[in-house]
């Protein structure tokens, strides 16, 4: 029995024990937790080591330095023109005589004071007409100076001075999550800004349908809508830093990611056209890979950092230089390329007989090569506009003799003098062929056949005579 009295005693004992010592750190971690409470212990967002300011980003300055250098573009179409066969043919007479009508409408961005204008492409790709409104609401005519659909770029020019005008920047410096404007016309809604940041940069997301198309798009989330497309993307300072081209969407309206033609292609592209009338475009002259894990196991790569060289174009800038196959491009000059977008962004901002050094891996070692750039005919001449225009015809041409002009009774035309493979021998032209009008232009010269080119968006009619008299027309699409 005192056995059992003393287990008791000692139960009860270290029980009283255990609910006194349980008690006494209830009550300590309630004077921490009202301790923690009232000093109000600081706290920040985990993986920020700078301490938080408080202050949001502020738009005002950047927003009133571009809202004035961008314009709204409107196109149109004028159905006034003089008996067109093969307008007629597809459209019937009633199309001549309808009145005109707007077909697109987008943006324009202001580049210099005396009224040199940027915008893509396709929003002016089928005008017979261009309109720009700037934001003050003033109006002016627009000449096309010229347009390169692989990169979806085109100048305009208006005839005015003194106009608010945006500075480029530098699209290498753009870096992904920084703050970026979105300045344009949305759905003609004019003067409209919005703001995001840099999602992504050297994005090819396939919408150019050219040959030599350069995509290498600056990826956004400022909210873009159709209207936007020519309009400026700019940094917190004002600096234009890409043109807004596209959207990705399901509806056609914006759902979170718009594309940008980084300024750096449109500052080269602006120069060739205003100096030579076409985009003088250079190549390395090699098939190219994007080097990703499966390709740098299969041969045998470590660092999955480059452009792989699969192939040489016989006689290319590449070959010539040295470069190999299964060589790696890591730089293009100082520029570090991971992706081809990325390579073809660099190598598109120089011209035919410009020489850069390539930094490849080759081996597991970097090597320093300086490359000639060639253009497309494979050697580094810079071809002019009048010259493109022929080599894309497929026809040399001369001028007409006092005799010729005489005998046909005609007051101009240009001679086809020799027919190669091209547009011309395509719709059935002949050799001998005189062409005196391409719409309602008279042509006297190739430098009128150049600008009619330039100036017409559409399908457009060759009118002509053959030396014996026989008049005939064709249809030519662009």
């Amino acid at each position: 029995m005192n056995k059992v009295f003393s287990s008791l005693v000692i139960a009860l004992i270290g029980g009283i024990s255990a609910l006194a010592f349980n008690h006494f750190l209830q009550n300590n971690s309630h004077a921490e937790a009202q301790r923690l409470i009232n000093e109000r212990i600081p706290v920040k967002f985990a993986g920020n080591t700078a301490p938080l300011s408080g202050n949001a980003p502020d738009f005002i300055l950047a927003a009133e330095m571009s809202v004035h250098g961008v314009v709204h573009v409107k196109t149109l179409v004028s159905g006034n023109r003089n008996y067109d066969p093969f307008f007629d043919y597809f459209f019937g007479s009633p199309y001549r005589n309808s009145p005109s009508q707007p077909t697109a409408s987008g943006s324009g961005v202001i580049i210099s004071e005396d009224g040199y204008i940027v915008t893509n492409n396709h929003v002016i790709a089928n005008a017979e007409k261009v309109e720009v409104v700037l934001n003050d609401k003033r109006e002016y005519p627009a000449t096309v100076i010229g347009r390169d659909p692989n990169t979806d770029l085109a100048l305009l020019k208006v005839d005015a001075k003194g106009l608010p005008f945006i500075y480029y920047g530098n699209s290498d410096n753009v870096r992904v999550g920084e703050w970026a404007l979105a300045v344009g016309n949305p759905f003609s809604l004019t003067s409209t800004v919005t703001a995001g940041i840099i999602s992504a940069k050297g994005r090819n997301i396939n919408i150019l349908n050219e040959k030599f198309a350069i995509e290498s798009f600056i990826q956004t989330d400022a909210a873009v809508n159709p209207g936007n497309s020519g309009g400026a993307l700019v940094n917190s300072k004002g600096e234009l830093i890409g043109i807004n081209a596209a959207i990705a969407s399901n509806t056609g309206s914006y759902s979170g990611y718009s594309f940008a033609i980084p300024v750096n292609i449109v500052r080269k592209v602006v120069a060739d056209l205003l100096e030579y009338g076409d985009v003088q475009r250079a190549f390395i002259g090699v098939v190219l890979e994007d080097l990703d894990a499966k390709l740098a196991n299969k041969k045998g790569i470590s660092n999955i950092q480059g452009v792989y060289v699969s192939g040489l174009n016989a006689g290319g800038a590449a070959e010539e230089s040295g470069i190999q196959p299964g060589d790696v491009i890591l730089k293009v000059q100082e520029n570090s390329v991971n992706n081809l977008p990325e390579l073809q962004e660099q190598i598109g901002r120089y011209r035919p007989g410009d020489k850069v050094d390539i930094t490849i891996s080759r081996d597991g070692k970097e090597k320093v090569i300086p490359v000639t750039l060639k253009n497309k005919n494979g050697d580094t001449r810079l071809i002019r506009y009048s010259e493109s225009v022929a080599n894309e015809l497929g026809a040399e041409f001369e001028q007409l003799s006092e005799k010729e002009r005489s005998s046909l009774r005609l007051e101009n035309g240009v001679k086809v003098s020799k027919i190669k493979d091209g547009k011309l021998r395509r719709i059935g032209i002949r050799e001998g062929f005189i062409i005196t009008h391409i719409g309602d232009k008279p042509v006297a010269n190739l430098e009128d056949i150049t600008n009619a080119l330039k100036s017409e968006r559409r399908g457009m009619l060759i009118e002509g005579i053959y030396p014996n008299g026989t008049r005939a027309y064709y249809g030519l699409g662009i």
